[in-house]
């Protein structure tokens, strides 16, 4: 059963009915069918229904971030921000996905050679609940303007935010089945992916979850492309600017409430500067307001489900055991819902649950490097790959270090974040494959040599 459980009252808003195997293999035949034609479609017809798409996008922002906070408990403001990204997102490859698919000649012994990028078929998108509406744009809108269709299976917990979805590409002008919406059991999704009407699969989720969808993809050989968890290193050297890196670090930990796959999870502080960064960074967390995430003003909202709540009331009570030191928060306020106080852990040590597993919530782990080995080994001591973060004055020294640190992206003096114009993605746990970008637009197109004597 999928439903809408306002995390912030904990009151039940509305259930949906799992979609049953026969009306899944109904609407994947018509998503096939869709296909046929949308392939055929030109880049002229795709750019103006995808500009359609952003214009809807940033005409009812206010609608469509209200359905995110009620859904997943994202402050307002934060919703709203990522209705806008959406909006970017799907201009970005209105104007630059044709030349991103160009055929590209290239110089043989043939009489002429070239590359063509042409669409694999239907991509199934198995996408998660912290960014409701921004991970479904960022994986559908460079698989249908490469003329795939898709079929997305939402998390759970945000139906509405699926539904909104597949109705705004209906309103955009777009074909009936280019893009449906599927509320499906796991086991349906797995029938799904092994059935002939899937080519590809594109999950952004856990580890355990992409690591069980690689495994039913793979026994069928069909494409993936992963993008899991991280446990994000943000590394402040001696010479940083504090204050600039202290808001950054804020931002980056804190935004969504924590639940952030990028967020800068274990920060990673030099000697020489980290009793003066541990002052002004939890009195900076301590005047964040935690409250209402419909109010604009408010900074750290609920988390969207109540496992999540207690799974990360567990992750802060093992790392205490253990020898951490509580600076900020640590508890659950006395209200309803899925609160959780923005929290500051000090003492932080490899093998302690805070550095070992994904912290998703607002929880920061403090850190402290003696030298840039130091640093960039603990950055590197983690399961995970995704993005980091290095502060420092001195950018030759951090782009020095920047190619030892294993991580899909490292941003030096800026918070990592997804960009349409960047290729975005992970290494080791944090996955495999890339989004966005040429890079992204590339995953799922057959790669066509054509060699004409």
């Amino acid at each position: 059963m999928y439903r809408t459980l306002d995390p912030a009252t904990e009151e039940l808003v509305k259930t949906y009915p799992e979609h049953s195997w026969e009306e899944t293999k109904s609407r994947a035949e018509k998503t096939k069918g869709a296909f046929a034609d949308w392939r055929e479609t030109s880049f002229e017809t795709r750019r103006k229904l995808t500009q359609r798409l952003a214009a809807l996008l940033r005409e009812r922002k206010k609608e469509f971030s209200q359905v995110i906070t009620q859904e997943m408990g994202k402050p307002i403001t934060q919703a709203e921000a990522e209705i806008d990204k959406c909006a970017w997102g799907c201009e970005f490859y209105a104007e630059r996905a044709e030349s991103y698919l160009k055929e590209e000649i290239i110089p043989t012994d043939a009489g002429k050679s070239y590359v063509r990028y042409d669409p694999l078929g239907v991509i199934l998108g198995i996408m998660p609940w912290n960014f409701p509406f921004w991970q479904v744009f960022r994986f559908a809108i460079p698989a249908i303007m490469a003329g795939n269709a898709v079929l997305l299976k939402p998390a759970p917990n945000v139906p509405g935010c699926g539904s909104a979805v597949e109705n705004l590409f209906r309103e955009a002008g777009f074909a009936e089945g280019v893009f449906h919406c599927l509320f499906l059991s796991n086991e349906t999704a797995e029938r799904l992916i092994e059935s002939p009407y899937i080519q590809g699969v594109s999950l952004t989720g856990s580890d355990r979850a992409g690591s069980q969808v690689a495994e039913v993809a793979g026994r069928s050989l069909k494409k993936t492309v992963l993008e899991l968890g991280g446990s994000d290193p943000l590394i402040v050297f001696e010479d940083a600017d504090l204050e600039k890196t202290i808001a950054a670090a804020i931002r980056s930990r804190m935004l969504n409430s924590g639940q952030s796959c990028i967020a800068a999870k274990r920060l990673i502080v030099f000697e020489k500067v980290f009793k003066k960064f541990e002052e002004g960074f939890v009195r900076a967390v301590k005047e964040l307001k935690i409250g209402d995430p419909k109010d604009p003003t408010t900074h750290i909202g609920p988390l969207a489900r109540e496992d999540l709540l207690q799974n990360l009331i567990r992750q802060v009570e093992e790392t205490k055991m253990t020898g951490a030191k509580v600076l900020a928060g640590g508890d659950r306020p006395s209200r309803k819902g899925f609160f959780y106080l923005p929290t500051v852990l000090k003492n932080v040590a490899p093998g302690m649950t805070a550095f070992e597993q994904e912290i998703f919530g607002p929880v920061a782990s403090l850190i402290v490097a003696k030298n840039d080995d130091e640093a960039v080994e603990l950055a590197n001591k983690t399961a995970y790959g995704l993005g980091a973060s290095l502060w420092t004055k001195d950018a030759v020294r951090a782009e020095k270090l920047a190619r030892k640190i294993e991580a899909g992206s490292v941003f030096i003096n800026g918070m990592v974040k997804s960009d349409p114009r960047l290729p975005f993605g992970g290494i080791k746990k944090s996955g495999y494959g890339r989004e966005l970008a040429a890079q992204g637009l590339h995953e799922f197109v057959n790669i066509k040599t054509v060699w004409i004597a």
